[in-house]
């Protein structure tokens, strides 16, 4: 297990599914903390190499993938884990260790809140 600070990207509404940590980009402005928040959030995707990694274990099959199905990304196994520990220090993968793998997981509450941040607002 991980002893890395994960940041809240979201709190659970009560019955209702997911709160994102940032209103919809459209909705108001966004104040500092919460702008703060999706930008560590921005950043962390903001490199091509973590945005394969991200949308890998994001796709594969069960919600979750090795470090080992996901690692064919162009550059060598420690650039990879220096990328995946940067997606886990933004929030936006969590990790769990069985034997000598590890295995990474995007939280579902994660993508509605990066889905719902980025949402145009609904007809009336």
């Amino acid at each position: 297990m991980s002893n890395a600070k994960v940041l809240p990207l979201i709190e659970p509404a009560s019955g209702t599914g997911v709160v994102p940590c940032c209103p919809p980009l459209t909705e108001r402005p966004m104040t500092a903390p919460e702008a703060e928040t999706a930008a560590r959030m921005f950043k962390a995707l903001g490199d091509p190499v973590r945005l394969r990694l991200f949308s890998a274990v994001a796709s594969h099959e069960g919600g979750e993938a090795c470090v080992c199905d996901i690692s064919d990304v162009g550059v060598s196994q420690p650039t990879v884990s220096h990328h995946l520990k940067k997606l886990k220090d933004a929030g936006l993968l969590t990790s769990e260790r069985r034997g000598t793998w590890v295995y990474y997981r995007v939280e579902p509450s994660v993508l509605a809140a990066m889905g719902k941040l980025l949402a145009f607002p609904a007809a009336a």
